[in-house]
């Protein structure tokens, strides 16, 4: 695999995995770093993916409300209220929650829908995200 197609892999397993489809890009980062890729290059593009991902879930928020009313809309009212209810108590805070799986993706999309102003979503979900790419990074590293 050249260097570029594997960076190019992980940011798109990145990318994805932080959007509301289902996707590990947990397993990619350690094969690629115990295939011996540079670990800072890795962290880095993962952490780069993975927040703009969020960023697509976030900008998805910001124009679901139009929709709610919908049949078709993934989520019913009640649990879009819960969810804001849940966001409005705890705030901008629980986005450094935004690695955590399951409940990750749905906080971001909330955040939007709640109108969190981007730059304060940005520095929040980017400390998680590259947090727990750094520690998963130093953890691998580790067993090698």
């Amino acid at each position: 695999m050249t260097d570029l197609a594997a960076y190019a892999g992980l940011f798109a397993a990145a990318l994805i995995a932080a959007t509301i489809l289902p996707m590990q890009s947990e397993a990619a980062l350690v094969a690629l770093l115990v295939s011996g890729y540079s670990p800072w290059a890795l962290l880095i593009v993962a952490s780069i993916g993975n927040v703009l991902g969020s960023v697509i879930n976030w900008l998805l928020g910001r124009g679901i409300e139009r929709f709610r009313d919908r049949r078709w809309f993934p989520a019913n009212e009640a649990a879009l209220d819960r969810a804001q209810g849940w966001y409005r108590r705890y705030g901008k805070w629980s986005l450094l929650l935004s690695w955590a799986p399951i409940i990750g993706d749905p906080l971001t999309v909330i955040a939007g829908v709640m109108r969190e102003p981007l730059p304060v979503f940005l520095l929040l979900v980017t400390i998680a995200k590259v947090g727990r790419y750094a520690v998963l990074t130093v953890a691998t590293l580790g067993f090698l």
